[in-house]
């Protein structure tokens, strides 16, 4: 069987299309990370699950080392200053912002490992690519794309959407129509209601840098922080180029945060497009109702892993993956504890026998569900399939392939601890992590920790009251 054309949904032109790469050898694909002022939600993980089984089929088709995977990381924001003052008033805003960025996006990491999601060759962070902001500003402002201005909070760098001819062409807003419905008198400082910050001055007691812009010919100084839609045309002309393969991310980011990408990066470099096709996956809702923290029913990643909020237990991340991806990525899907349930019986089946076997080849059926638009439901079909006919190489190597790789198999594991097997092999694990903790090798300690947490152990640490020894206890995680 041949290698099948990978075929995926482009968002700009509303079609299904053969995929095409600038050049085989360097894939490269740009998606939407978070704003780290929160732990994520059930719904920022649809397109870290989503993407990655993109990556991973990229990789497997044009290999390893010829694809590059950005996803960035948004830690400037107004709603990150409103956190930090919030949670954080004793401290200087700087200090207290580090403190919200930094464990809300380790947290996420941390989730985004749970799920079985590879890592993305690239993680930029915002703060960290100012210069080149201000450097796609400069040749916006001199190509006559923007200009500046002075609102009512100080003084701003827009982007002139007049001066984009085909400007809404991924949204299919007609510009006109957003002039006429738009509440000109609250923006009056504005060419057009449409126009939108690339760089606004910041308060002294607000986070900023020192920009130096040049319009006209003069100089203009603004300590001030980017606009949300340039940090990521600087991130992703940073690590791709001027234009690349994929942009991904959520519906709700089509407008105006890509849209306006779109027009920023076309405008300062000078091309038809910024990235070839986009896509986007659907919303998602709770039990049947949008997930709102005034419902009661909005949960983040980590309680659906660690706390029994939803359904009364914590959730393995391979379940909540599957679960996740039985969804066709562009559908909306509904989050359920039903749904739930029946992903973790699927994985138990799948993975009941696979302790032992040794992976062959991912099945070449899987390879080409996937190839259709990240056909999942017909990528699970062939998986029943192999599992039904005892194919159990290709099926693992299938599951691999899927992001259920080895560090997955907790549920597989969990029957067979609850049935009295294998105790020892973990009292034995147990017992060598302790050794390396006497032995201070404190790198074997934690490999081995990792091990266990993997098969799904739940370790817990104390001390003998007579001697004071190390003394670690464990249970088969729920």
């Amino acid at each position: 069987m041949s290698t099948p054309t990978l075929r995926l949904y482009n968002t700009l032109t509303r079609a299904k299309e053969d995929f095409r790469p600038i050049d085989p050898a360097n894939v490269r694909m740009y998606v939407c990370g978070p704003t780290v002022y929160d732990f994520a939600h059930i719904g920022n993980a649809r397109p870290v699950i989503v993407f990655d089984v993109l990556y991973r089929l990229l990789r497997h088709l044009y290999g390893n080392d010829c694809v590059t995977y950005v996803r960035n990381i948004t830690d400037v924001d107004d709603k990150i200053n409103a956190r930090a003052a919030r949670d954080f008033p004793g401290l200087p805003l700087n200090d207290a912002i580090r403190q919200v960025t930094e464990k809300t996006a380790n947290q996420f990491f941390s989730d985004a490992k749970a799920l079985g999601c590879l890592e993305p060759d690239v993680q930029p962070r915002a703060t960290e690519n100012i210069a080149q902001m201000i450097a796609i500003i400069n040749q916006l402002l001199a190509k006559g794309h923007a200009y500046v201005a002075s609102g009512n909070e100080g003084r701003e760098v827009l982007f002139a959407v007049g001066s984009m001819k085909d400007y809404g062409q991924l949204s299919k807003r007609n510009l006109e129509d957003q002039q006429a419905g738009a509440r000109i008198s609250v923006e009056a400082h504005k060419r057009n209601p449409g126009d939108f910050v690339l760089w606004k001055e910041s308060a002294p007691d607000e986070p900023g840098w020192a920009g130096a812009f040049v319009e006209g010919g003069a100089s203009v100084s603004i300590h001030g922080r980017p606009g949300w839609h340039i940090e990521c045309s600087a991130m992703s002309n940073r690590y791709l180029g001027e234009t690349f393969d994929i942009h991904g991310g959520g519906l709700d980011l089509i407008f105006p945060h890509h849209e306006n990408e779109i027009a920023q990066s076309r405008c300062a470099f000078g091309h038809d497009v910024m990235a070839n096709v986009w896509m986007h996956n659907g919303f998602l809702q709770v039990e049947g109702e949008k997930m709102s923290k005034s419902l009661g029913n909005f949960v983040t990643i980590n309680e659906l892993l660690e706390t029994e909020k939803f359904g009364g237990r914590k959730w393995p991340g391979e379940v909540l993956r599957l679960a996740m991806l039985k969804t066709h990525y562009r559908q909306p899907i509904d989050w359920t504890v039903k749904s739930l349930e029946e992903a973790e019986k699927t994985l138990e089946d799948w993975f009941a026998g696979l302790k032992d076997v040794v992976s062959s080849a991912p099945s070449e059926s899987v390879i080409a569900a996937l190839s259709d638009d990240i056909n999942f439901s017909m990528a699970i079909a062939e998986l029943h399939r192999l599992s039904r006919s005892g194919e159990l190489p290709t099926l693992k190597a299938s599951l691999e392939l899927l992001g259920f790789d080895k560090h997955l198999y907790a549920s597989g594991l969990k029957k067979e601890l609850s049935a009295n097997y294998d105790a020892a092999v973990v009292a034995s694990l147990v017992d060598a992590r302790i050794a390396a903790r006497k032995a201070k090798n404190w790198a074997e300690s934690d490999r081995i920790r990792d091990e266990l947490v993997a098969m799904g152990i739940q370790l817990m640490d104390g001390k003998d009251p007579v001697t004071g020894e190390l003394v670690t206890t464990w249970e088969v995680k729920r």
